[in-house]
């Protein structure tokens, strides 16, 4: 950890690890999920529609991860290949809002109401601040699971959806962090990528002292080389939080976090002073005044280079890691609004907007779920590649991938005494592609009662594609569907028939071809 980490929270009540509340308990069920993020619940809700007794396990207070934390303008890609649960969420949210049917703007409050619902009239029994601490193993199943409360969690099969792939990898299924390189699968786009997506447009001074290399590096800017294209690496494309702000008159302003630092953003304020400002160029509406904010420009609530422990890490280490994020992208906002050194036009512009009051009122208006674009990734018998996104194809497709392959800057480095960021790739697909089944299940040998709904057997290319929220939750409804079918057939998950899976899929609504799809 660097010097500016620390576990202590940099806005009140905004926690990554919240204390266990309640006894310890002893559960069996037929399914237990890991992981309440929208493919978490959709796994459970798909599970217990086929008559099975399910538990989901939440890693903190709220369920939904990124759908009900602030990513308010879906990253849909081709509408007609969202089927199966994940649509009727979205019709959902048209009946909620009295809008046409699908509604695939959805503000964060109402995203998590409707999947809490759902759940309840699901019959599936929510558990809240469950922290994986043990997998007990019985030869290649689990037994059971157990979290740092003292509780334990036996079923037949078990469902991770974690963005983390933590069950997975406690479990000790094959897996992969960071990019792989161009030579691994022959992909085009892997490994080290040079862009002019969210790049600098104008030449800045990235030293301490302008023009003195010896002076050091300005905060956010790493000493490392930029790589040769297509060279692998463990480095993980940026992490933010996806903001619910707002220009109405009850909009929150920015707030100053504890230990907030100026000169974290001396870069960000070169840029500026060399006439380029872009933050808000991703300020998308979501309902009325109400807007989702991601990130924008060579400069932004992404937090490059923060993020590389995160997926191997324990939960005191992701705390810290968290807070810096939080710290940062707090800090970003309240520097542009409140800086002096700033032009006025910049800070007035900030000010324009602030925090949505009627989200996230227990912690500070700020979103509790940081955005995990990417973390572990599973290594199975079928690995989902470039190839996929171009049009290969597949004989067990459990959902439809239709989003470009959008993958985030991963370091920014100086080349020829200027910052530049390296890593964001924007790749548009030949097709919608299908993620197989195979995607889904570990090596055979490895675990036979463990399916993966998030962390799923992919590229870092492909995974690119394969990682928006609607696809989850598909993989979240295919991940549950078969485990219900596992734990009935007392069946390892690599045994389940794919023709019973697939019709069940399609008559809930899925789409699997591209002839299948919603108009």
């Amino acid at each position: 950890m660097n010097d500016r980490m620390t576990s202590a929270p940099a806005l009140p009540g905004v926690r990554y690890l919240l204390p266990a509340i309640g006894a310890p308990e002893r559960l069996d069920a037929d399914v237990v999920v890991y992981g309440a993020t929208a493919g978490g619940a959709t796994a459970a809700i798909a599970a217990a529609r086929k008559g099975r007794s399910v538990v989901l396990l939440a890693f903190g207070d709220h369920v939904g991860g990124m759908t009900a934390s602030g990513l308010g303008t879906t990253d849909v890609g081709d509408a007609a290949t969202v089927g199966g649960l994940a649509r009727e969420f979205y019709r959902r949210v048209a009946h909620r809002y009295r809008a046409a049917d699908p509604h695939w703007d959805v503000e964060a409050g109402l995203a998590e109401a409707i999947l809490t619902e759902w759940l309840a009239d699901s019959g599936v029994q929510l558990r809240r601040r469950r922290h994986l601490d043990g997998v007990v193993m019985d030869g290649q199943r689990i037994a059971a699971i157990t979290t740092d409360d003292g509780s334990a969690y036996a079923a037949k099969v078990f469902v991770d959806a974690s963005y983390e792939g933590d069950l997975m990898a406690r479990a000790g299924v094959s897996h992969t962090v960071g990019r792989e390189s161009s030579e691994v699968y022959g992909e085009p786009q892997a490994g080290v990528q040079r862009s002019g997506n969210h790049q600098f447009q104008r030449p800045v001074d990235p030293y301490i002292e302008p023009g003195r290399p010896e002076s050091g590096l300005l905060p956010g800017i790493s000493p490392d080389p930029m790589g040769a294209t297509g060279d692998g690496d463990r480095r993980l494309q940026a992490y933010n939080f996806r903001l619910h702000v707002t220009t109405g008159a009850d909009r929150v302003p920015f707030p100053e976090p504890d230990g907030y630092d100026p000169g974290r953003y001396e870069l960000l304020r070169r840029y500026v002073d060399a006439g380029v400002y872009e933050l808000y160029g991703r300020c998308t509406r979501v309902r009325g005044e109400v807007y989702d904010m991601n990130n924008h420009g060579a400069v932004s609530s992404d937090h490059i280079g923060a993020n590389y422990r995160w997926p191997e890490a324990g939960y005191e280490e992701r705390e810290a890691i968290y807070q810096d994020h939080v710290r940062y992208q707090a800090g970003l906002l309240h520097f542009l609004a409140n800086d002096r050194r700033l032009p006025e036009r910049v800070r007035a512009d900030t000010r324009a907007f602030g925090l949505a009051p009627q989200e996230f009122a227990a912690q500070s208006h700020w979103p509790h779920q940081l955005y995990v674009r990417e973390a572990r990734r599973m290594v199975a018998e079928r690995v989902v590649t470039q190839h996929d996104a171009a049009g290969r194809g597949c004989a067990d497709p459990v959902a439809l991938a239709s989003y470009v392959m959008d993958s985030h800057n991963a370091k920014r480095v100086v080349v020829d005494g200027r910052p530049v960021n390296e890593g964001n790739v924007q790749h548009p697909l030949s097709t919608p592609f299908g993620v197989p089944y195979r995607a889904l299940v570990p090596v055979r040998g490895e675990c036979e009662n463990l399916l993966v709904a998030s962390a799923v057997s992919a590229s870092h290319v492909a995974f690119a594609s394969v990682r928006m929220e609607p696809v989850f939750m598909m993989l979240g409804e295919a991940a549950g569907t078969a485990a219900a079918l596992a734990a009935a057939d007392k069946t390892a998950v690599q045994d389940v028939d794919y023709g019973r899976l697939r019709g069940d899929l399609l008559a809930g609504g899925a789409v699997l071809g591209t002839g299948d799809g919603h108009r």
